[in-house]
């Protein structure tokens, strides 16, 4: 008498395949959906104090021919192309001597007001220092957290000292994902961070797609220090 064959996966064990396949394949998309729409959404808000006045007067001058364009989706688009054209502008301008002069203006213009001056003092440093080479210490690092086996990519943005021992500590920004415009500051000891070979771009990527772009191999505990190197 031939042996029965097994049973096959039941109902319930099919639809779970079928959910968590459909769930991983959909993951990507909706990541990258997130931070488009996040994109989108941020520049389409910046560009609409540019362009809802006019819209509105022309559609107000013509309702019927022009009434279109005070729809959402259609302001929401033409703001984000101003604001898009704008940033191409601030480019373009950036690379040129008057663009540059203008800058200077606007900077001196912010650094009359007081909290608008530390805000954009703030941004502006953080932006130069991550897209300048850091000198001594590798730029993009790993810090323990939330204990010392698990890590998070960090951004090293200066070196200061430890009143009373002149210990080395680390100003490190940890951006979260997938936007990594929001984060953290911590304070590490210098002997505590893990330096990486990492460039700004591929930590950003990194942390952007939640781990599945990037390099095939990384640094995990800190390197070892000669006995004698270490601060009394």
């Amino acid at each position: 008498m031939s042996a029965s064959p097994a049973p096959g996966p039941s109902l319930g064990q099919r639809l779970q395949r079928l959910f968590l396949t459909g769930l991983l394949t959909l993951l990507p998309l909706w990541l990258t959906w997130v931070v488009v729409k996040f994109l989108f959404v941020l520049l389409g808000d910046l560009g609409k104090p540019l362009v809802e006045p006019a819209l509105h007067g022309i559609a107000q001058r013509n309702p019927q021919t022009f009434g279109w364009l005070v729809e959402p989706w259609v302001l929401n688009a033409i703001a984000l192309v101003a604001t898009l054209l704008v940033i191409l502008l601030a480019g373009w301008l950036a690379r040129r001597v008057i663009g540059q002069t203008l800058l200077r203006w606007f900077e001196a213009m912010v650094a009359r007001i007081p909290l608008a001056s530390t805000i954009y003092g703030s941004a502006r440093k953080l932006l130069d220092i991550l897209q300048t080479k850091p000198d001594g210490t590798q730029r993009v690092v790993l810090v323990d957290f939330p204990h010392t086996e698990m890590k998070s990519i960090g951004f090293v943005t200066r070196v200061i000292r430890e009143a009373g021992t002149g210990r080395e500590l680390a100003a490190v920004y940890v951006p979260t994902t997938p936007n990594p415009t929001s984060g953290y500051l911590e304070i590490v000891p210098v002997e505590k961070i893990t330096p990486t070979d990492w460039t700004v771009d591929q930590a950003m990527s990194f942390i952007i797609s939640g781990g599945a772009v990037a390099p095939d191999t990384i640094p995990f505990s800190p390197p070892q220090r000669d006995a004698g190197n270490s601060t009394g």
